[in-house]
């Protein structure tokens, strides 16, 4: 039987019904059992989380049917649960690690399953191979074993829990809740039908603080979006409400809620750069921290500016967040982040949340009295301006070596009439120029996609960026 499982930069993604499939869970699910059992943590135990999709609680059952025929204690959410819940609370019960039956930010017809290792980060590669060879051998071997989850249950090997307690209490220990319930903000939160619904508005309800939740209710079919993924394209009712309403600011979580959107109180987009150099800021300047700053390579230069301004280190990293949390936890980085809007914090866990970057970006606000423009603006004053913007192109699969070998072998010298100063190949084709701008060109681990992106130090100049980009590429997308 041909594999068709495949572990990407966050776990493996699928199309439900098509390879996304009962016994294609059911044979990851295994996979992880029979990881666990090579590494001698079974003991430990094992959480089992689920996000809003289509079917994703009975994903989820059918591999907790699995770990328990194994004889693997199994900790069932009993609702769907945010992310980075999970990850925490995989801490919290010093479990082996956690299966979390998820997309993050995919189309609505896509379904997957991230594994997070005892730390509640991303496993990393050495891990996810381990896994993936159990799996070839499991499907050479048939279905496994597994247990029916009432049964599973009545005799303890399952048990349904709440994580959010847990969560909660943690949270309330790194970011003041009562000062922003009092601080008088209107504030909209965009849940985009996922798994943070009701997590963000029942921590700041109950003050002089408003808080309006939108698309807080439960649809696979994720509707007046692309996907749920928090990015300007996606946000446009929030963006709307935010200026109708004249809101302080507009919050959004991704469909598993790690990553984070934030809308200013002119309905104007704040990027996922941006919004990590200004939490770099926040966590060095208004709360006086000190550690490095992890940034994968899709990431600002702002945060290299950042690091020569306070005297802390720079850590760069390919794109993945499973690149990003080793370096975390080796160095005690201060921050971690992504272009794709998830970052991680010191004193948590290694492991992107959008539910803790939406607090911390209110206290910066709470504890500097300005607006989120203003912010930008004062993030500017430090770094000078920075402009980004990313597009995604959908290309045949079958022409993805022709473009490789197009990018490998027209290696160009000026790029909008700006000398090519580097060219990095770490993961994908990185121009960097010599006005320090940059432009990159990779193919997405999770999806498939063409990503192009540029960072210059205006807008003008980033879209005409992104059109080399895609002349570069080949790609005629308008």
């Amino acid at each position: 039987m041909k594999n068709v499982i495949k572990f990407g930069t966050d776990g493996w993604r699928a199309i439900i019904a098509m390879d996304f499939t009962f016994d294609n869970v059911r044979v990851c699910a295994q996979g992880v059992v029979d990881y666990l059992k090579q590494a001698g943590m079974t003991k430990q135990g094992l959480i089992i989380g689920y996000d809003t999709r289509f079917a994703s609680e009975d994903f989820a059952a059918a591999a907790a049917e699995v770990t328990a025929a194994s004889g693997v204690r199994t900790y069932l959410c009993d609702r769907a649960t945010p992310t980075p819940v999970v990850s925490y609370g995989v801490l919290a019960r010093k479990a082996a690690g956690a299966i979390i039956i998820t997309a993050s930010h995919n189309p609505g017809i896509w379904n997957g399953f991230k594994y997070k290792d005892w730390h509640g980060a991303s496993a990393p590669d050495d891990i996810t191979a381990e896994i993936i060879k159990a799996i070839d051998r499991i499907l050479a071997e048939g279905q496994p074993a597994r247990m029916p989850l009432e049964k599973a249950v009545e005799e303890g090997l399952v048990e349904h829990i709440d994580l959010a307690p847990v969560y909660l209490k943690q949270v309330a220990k790194l970011v003041d809740l009562n000062a922003i319930r009092k601080a008088g903000l209107d504030i909209i939160i965009d849940s985009m039908y996922g798994a943070g619904i009701g997590y963000l508005k029942s921590m700041l309800q109950g003050g002089d603080t408003k808080v309006t939740e939108i698309n807080g209710e439960r649809n696979p079919l994720f509707p007046g979006m692309v996907r749920p993924e928090p990015i300007a394209l996606n946000l446009k009712r929030l963006s709307a409400l935010v200026r109708e309403q004249g809101a302080s600011i507009g919050l959004a979580t991704d469909g598993d809620a790690d990553r984070v959107g934030i809308i200013d109180e002119n309905g104007s987009f704040i990027t996922q750069l941006q919004t990590f150099a200004m939490l770099c800021l926040y966590l060095l300047e208004a709360r006086g921290e000190r550690g490095p700053l992890v940034k994968t390579l899709t990431s600002s230069s702002m945060i290299d500016r950042l690091g020569e301004l306070y005297n802390v280190p720079v850590f760069e990293t390919t794109v993945g967040f499973k690149y990003v949390a080793p370096i975390m936890n080796a160095e005690n980085a201060l921050i971690g982040g992504e272009e794709s809007g998830g970052y991680g914090f010191r004193g948590h866990v290694a492991e992107r949340d959008g539910i803790l970057a939406s607090l911390y970006f209110l206290d910066f606000m709470m504890k500097t009295g300005k607006t989120p423009s203003e912010l930008l603006s004062y993030l500017y004053d430090r770094v000078g301006p920075h402009y980004y913007h990313r597009i995604d192109a959908e290309f045949p699969e079958a022409e993805r070596n022709t473009i490789i070998n197009r990018l490998r072998d027209n290696p160009p010298d000026l790029i909008e009439g700006v000398k090519v100063n580097k060219i990095d190949t770490a993961d994908g084709f990185r121009y960097i120029l010599a006005d320090n701008s940059w432009l990159l060109i990779r193919f997405s681990g999770t999806e498939p996609v063409l990503r192009i992106y540029a960072e210059s130090s205006s807008d003008a100049k980033v879209e005409r960026l992104l059109e080399s980009g895609k002349k570069l590429a080949g790609i005629r997308q308008k």
